[in-house]
């Protein structure tokens, strides 16, 4: 491993641990967001720098991709912060538990009367090999047939 790519490390996994530990310590809904920003930017940073240590370009391909996701994500993070302030006029983390769908009260139900039914006489199949019992066949009468043709 070069000395230049284990600096670019370096540096990505400081990113990274710096975005992971202001997300987690911070209640500010700005500063998680850009926390969670640091967190991508310090991933990308390692994709980049193993894409150029390996001479391919699969790493800047696919940091592309994450960067387009990332742009799109500050988009959505921006307008959420914009919508939770005009709603509380606060940009604290635990504003945004209240915006959840409200807990179903308990509903006391009325016990039913169990009416008993009779069973059900359902019919069953018979084990392999078995010939099942059957009614008696009715006795057939013989058909008269007249002589004359």
């Amino acid at each position: 491993m070069t000395s230049d790519l284990l600096g670019y490390l370096i540096v990505g996994a400081v990113l990274f641990a710096l975005g992971a530990l202001g997300f987690l310590t911070r209640r500010n809904v700005i500063v998680a967001f850009l926390s969670a920003e640091m967190m991508l930017l310090g991933v990308t940073l390692n994709l980049v720098s193993f894409s150029y240590a390996h001479s391919n370009y699969q790493g800047q391909a696919f940091t592309a991709i994450v960067l387009t996701v990332a742009a799109c994500e500050a988009a959505l993070a921006l307008a959420l912060v914009s919508a939770l302030y005009r709603m509380r006029r606060t940009l604290d983390m635990n504003a945004w538990h209240d915006l959840g769908e409200p807990e179903p009260t308990p509903v006391a139900e009325v016990p039913e009367e169990e009416t008993l039914e009779p069973p059900q006489h359902f019919p069953r199949l018979t084990p392999a090999g078995q010939v099942p019992p059957t009614a008696p066949l009715a006795q057939k009468q013989p058909l008269e047939t007249s002589s004359r043709v």
